[in-house]
């Protein structure tokens, strides 16, 4: 049977059977705080479109004004316009944001009096310019409905954001960062609750941190389904940083005419900060008690991560410079987050290495290293918030923490290897096996959730972590007795959106993060060069076994050398010979494979005396004598008498980190001299681009040192981009208030 194809409900007429593809950009009204002109972009920048509250905030009938220069206002407003549309070198330097593709603020005149008014200005991809406007009085007023504008003094504002940056800069963990952030903005823009949203792979929604009025019921650890959001919400979340909600009551001005007189289609109001929300929304604002809102966007490497929402419980209009610094300290946020979750990265490393150390130390004095691995639960299940771990390795089946029988293991393995037939890097995740095995639903108590890496080229070996069904750990925000708004699915509320993601999620476990995914990745490359390790260390005191072992050394993906006591080499896998682009000649001395032969011949003479292995940075001589940067770890090998056998030597080719490190470097340097040119005319530096360049510079290294992760030239970049971002709002901000 054929799908019926899909209508886009048009603005206003969705229900929650639609609401995903309800054309939210095309809303054709404003809230009524702020007036809305459609431009051309011409020398008399005539008015195509305006909202219909156009008479009641500037002074003239929208009749009078369709169709007629902008100047008509009166004031000063056409020539603010028109001074950001000059080339760039004239204004760039003022706007940060030449082009327009994002709103730039601006403080105009309007009318006889010169009243005051905050603008936003943008171009339209179809050509044209939208400029947004607002009252900017400090005081209760007719044109803001009697509701006071909430704003603070230039030198409040600067103290505040440099102590919240500096808060920012300094937080460890993601938890400690996301209190931080509802703390300052709680304070910063007097919001009854401010809370931090997360969304997981799946798109449902965490609340992870929350400051509110002692008066209100707590949503901390409260869950929300994907569809609460719909996807043309979220990719206007990217577009648009921050959103504001003045009055869920107030009756929306619409656009006159209701098409472009050009295009003779909507305006897209993608940009626009006053924008109408969905009357779905609305609602689901009106359930909870909710009257005014402020949303900003957390996002990392150009994916929405979460957002900052912010709700009062009467009406609350923010001027556009709390806005910028909400927007700003987001945009910060943003940056700290990725910084943190890239250091994972780092962290596993320090970790990888001491397991290698117990597991090598274990296998010299037990001569094996898996029970090694199981000793302590907590070093291998807390790294990535695991319930359960087994390692399948030469036909056996070790455990630690709740995991199912043996039975349903070998089952589980079996089935993990059919969906990954051909051997892989990458690891292999599911969040609900009972889903999609029902075969093997019975393990949803403890393993709904499993996360796999596999550790070997040519035989069943696997490492598996498990989660178990994440209902099983989950808080109820408030008494789960108390009953929903009511029974008719329109009336969504807090409560009814936790029992939707209830059911959505039954039967599945907390969806691995591309984070989580990263580390179990680098603890199976780390597992796997262990491995190799051990089975070269066989591979000298056990010969009856050579072929089966020298298989397995020379398929790892890991650079090895086998050496004997005299510093020959034995045996070089073809990793190795790969990285050098020659082969390796066997019995030949290692030293000659380096380009500081006698340094490593010294090192060689050391452990044959002391019996220790060493690590150091060496160049590897490639093809045409070309020098490839490692990091060599060596081991002596000693047999049951205390002699020498020889050496493993593994290799880590060192050129991405080099790289990494000059990127860092570069953006360092160029953050140096931003800091120069942002002295004031004392020669101070400013304090708040001081605390924007020093979180920068903080996340440079925390992201720099992230060995084993993903590239990380491009996310300092992003970093760039973003510092850049920041300063460039921070300067608008400083332009307004002044």
């Amino acid at each position: 049977m054929q799908a019926s194809k899909q209508v886009a409900p048009a603005f206003g007429q969705a229900d929650l059977s639609n609401c995903e593809r309800e054309l939210i950009h095309l809303a054709g009204s404003v809230q009524p705080h702020g007036a809305l002109l459609v431009l051309r972009e011409s020398a008399d920048l005539l008015v195509q479109q305006c909202s219909g509250n156009v008479a009641r905030l500037l002074g003239l009938p929208a009749e009078a004004l369709l169709q007629r220069p902008l100047a008509l206002l009166g004031g000063d407003v056409a020539e603010r316009v028109a001074a950001l549309l000059r080339p760039p070198q004239q204004h760039q330097a003022n706007s940060g944001h030449a082009d327009l593709r994002e709103a730039v603020m601006l403080q105009c005149s309007i009318g006889p009096t010169g009243r005051r008014f905050d603008g936003a200005l943008h171009r339209l991809a179809e050509g044209g310019l939208v400029l947004e406007l607002e009252p900017a009085t400090t005081s209760a007023s007719a044109e803001t409905g009697g509701m006071e504008l909430q704003d603070l003094t230039p030198e409040q504002m600067a103290a505040t954001l440099s102590d919240a940056l500096q808060r920012f800069g300094a937080a460890p963990s993601v938890g400690v960062l996301a209190d931080a952030v509802v703390e300052v903005l709680h304070h910063l823009t007097g919001y009854d609750r401010v809370v931090v949203y997360k969304f997981d792979p799946d798109g449902h929604g965490k609340v992870i941190a929350e400051a509110r009025h002692p008066r209100l019921e707590s949503l901390l650890g409260h869950h929300y389904p994907a569809s609460d959001i719909p996807q043309r919400a979220r990719a206007l979340y990217l577009l648009n940083r921050v959103r504001m909600l003045v009055d869920v009551n107030a009756q929306q001005a619409p656009l006159l005419p209701a098409l472009r007189p050009e295009t003779g289609a909507p305006l897209d109001m993608s940009l626009c900060q006053l924008r109408s929300m969905s009357p779905i929304h609305l609602q689901y604002l009106r359930n909870m008690g909710v009257t005014a809102t402020l949303t900003a966007s957390l996002v990392r490497e150009g994916q929405l991560w979460g957002l900052i929402a912010c709700h009062h419980y009467s009406p609350r209009h923010l001027r556009c410079t709390l806005r910028s610094a909400a927007d700003l300290l987001a945009e910060v946020a943003s940056t700290r987050i990725s910084a943190i979750e890239n250091y994972a990265h780092a962290q596993v490393a320090l970790m990888v290495r001491r397991l290698e150390q117990r597991l090598v130390e274990a296998t010299s004095t037990e001569g094996e290293w898996r029970y090694a691995l199981f000793r302590n639960p907590r070093t291998l299940l807390q790294p990535l918030e695991a319930t359960g771990a087994a390692l399948f390795c030469e036909g056996e089946v070790l455990v630690s923490g709740e995991t199912p029988s043996t039975p349903e293991l070998r089952a589980l393995l079996a089935w993990v290897q059919a969906q990954q037939p051909v051997p892989v890097d990458e690891p292999f995740a599911c969040a609900s096996v009972g889903q999609a095995n029902p075969a093997l639903a019975s393990l949803t108590p403890t393993a709904s959730g499993v996360l796999a890496v596999r550790l070997s080229t040519n035989s069943p070996d696997w490492l598996m972590w498990f989660r178990k069904e994440q209902l099983q750990s989950v808080t109820w925000a408030g008494d789960p007795s108390k009953p929903m708004v009511a029974n008719n699915p329109l009336e969504l509320s807090p409560r009814r959106s936790f029992a939707a993601w209830s059911e959505i999620v039954r039967g599945t476990a907390v969806p691995w993060s591309s984070t989580e995914l990263a580390l179990a990745r680098g603890i199976g490359v780390a597992l796997v060069d262990i491995i190799v390790q051990v089975q070269a260390v066989r591979l000298l005191i056990a010969e009856h076994q050579l072929v089966q072992i020298r298989g397995a050394v020379a398929g790892s993906r890991e650079p090895v050398l086998v050496a004997n006591a005299e510093g020959r080499v034995v045996f070089a896998n073809e990793a190795l010979v790969v990285l050098r682009g020659a082969p390796v000649e066997k019995g030949g001395e290692i030293s000659g494979l380096f380009a500081a032969a006698p340094a490593v011949q010294r090192a060689l003479a050391e452990m044959r005396r002391s019996q220790h292995g060493w690590r150091r940075e060496l160049d590897l001589l490639g093809a045409d004598d070309t020098l490839v940067p490692m990091a060599v770890h060596a081991e002596p090998v000693s047999g049951r008498d205390g002699q020498a056998l020889g050496y493993v030597l593994t290799l880590l080719d060192l050129r991405e980190a080099r790289r990494a490190d000059t990127a860092r470097l570069n953006l360092e340097s160029t953050l140096r001299l931003a800091a120069q040119h942002t002295r004031s005319e004392a020669n101070e530096p400013d304090g708040v681009i001081a605390a924007i360049l020093t979180n920068a510079s903080l996340a440079a290294m925390d992201i720099a040192d992230a060995r084993g992760g993903p590239p990380v030239a491009p996310l300092l970049q992003e970093l760039e981009n973003s510092t850049r971002r920041a300063a460039g709002l921070y300067a608008q901000i400083r332009s307004s208030s002044g």
